[in-house]
């Protein structure tokens, strides 16, 4: 498969009063065409900071991509000037925000919302981009999208704004769609219909998906590949059953342990001891060290470096390496985990 958009050593910082934030610590992965990747990791691991890098959303003055390179078709996005990317934002790379409500312009009706875009990329006259726009409400599921299509955001369900929001991020046929906690402000019944429509249209569309998400359910549901964040790192990349079948990585088996499970005795949920790693500070160990039962000496002192497990699977972990003990993952992170 051809590489679409790669990640190579990617460090982003945010500066601070309180000083330099280190919020994404040398992220490297790939997106192939036309496939699904996940990236999942708790609150503050740096999902959100890295997809809005991708797309060179980060506030100027107070945050910068400070090395590596973002690579999409050739082009280092990390140093494209502002008016190169605007010819990619929207057009080649789109984005669907957490909160449908906050993404949406409460003062322009929906059909101005998704024209907007369509003008300005595709050149299209009016009438073109209000034929078009109704013909993506229709994709999205939207009823009576010309009727629909004049009115404002306050007078769409959650579910439905969320709707309306993917058909402006497909509006231009982006090659690459950044979904960032896609269902999060919706109801359960709504989510598993948002899934079911992005499942659908990148069938019929063809649009490679980077999922960012805290849902491992959701993960299941729609990805191909995952990529598992925690400190600003990358800690365990690989295929869908590779993560939740032969996970390799301790905080892996945290979060799969962490996971409901219908078949399971106790009816306890279990937690990862600890907080997450301060960036202010880093540790210059690895990440998750100090929250890590079968941590070492060398774990606290030494970052690990990526060990090949398949040619599709990677962790950085010195569990991993052959001088450490043998450690099995806990029976919890291994049953039921997702499908």
């Amino acid at each position: 498969m051809e590489k679409l958009l790669e990640l190579k050593n990617v460090h982003v910082s945010f500066h601070t009063y309180g000083g330099e934030v280190k919020a994404v610590r040398g992220v490297s992965f790939h997106l192939e065409k036309g496939e699904s990747l996940a990236i999942v990791g708790e609150s503050g691991s740096g999902k959100s900071v890295t997809s809005k890098a991708v797309m060179r959303l980060l506030p100027n003055k107070t945050s910068e991509i400070k090395e590596g390179q973002i690579l999409f078709e050739g082009k280092d996005l990390a140093r494209l000037p502002e008016k190169g990317m605007e010819k990619i934002r929207g057009k080649e790379i789109s984005m669907i925000f957490q909160d449908p409500m906050t993404s949406l312009n409460p003062t322009m009706t929906i059909g101005k919302q998704i024209m907007e875009g369509l003008r300005k990329h595709q050149n299209m006259s009016k009438s073109e981009a209000q034929e078009r726009a109704i013909n993506l409400l229709k994709l999205v599921g939207i009823p009576n999208p010309e009727i629909r299509i004049k009115e404002y955001p306050h007078q769409f369900s959650g579910g439905m704004r969320q709707r309306v929001v993917i058909a402006i991020a497909l509006a231009c046929n982006p090659k690459v769609l950044i979904a960032d906690e896609p269902t999060t402000a919706l109801d359960v019944t709504i989510q598993a219909q948002i899934l079911d429509l992005m499942r659908d249209l990148q069938k019929k569309t063809g649009t490679a998906i980077i999922l960012i998400t805290h849902d491992l359910g959701v993960v299941a549901n729609l990805a191909q590949r995952v990529a598992v964040m925690y400190g600003g790192t990358i800690v365990e990349t690989g295929t869908v059953d590779e993560i939740f079948y032969n996970p390799k990585h301790p905080y892996t088996w945290g979060l799969l342990s962490s996971m409901p499970k219908l078949n399971a005795e106790s009816k306890e949920l279990l937690a990862i001891p600890g907080t997450p790693p301060d960036l202010l500070n880093p540790p210059k160990g690895c990440p998750f060290a100090a929250r890590c039962p079968h941590a070492m000496q060398v774990c606290l002192n030494h970052m690990p470096e990526s060990t090949k497990v398949s040619s599709t699977h990677q962790a950085a972990c010195w569990l991993l390496d052959e001088r450490a003990p043998k450690v099995e993952p806990p029976e919890a992170a291994l049953v039921g985990g997702a499908r």
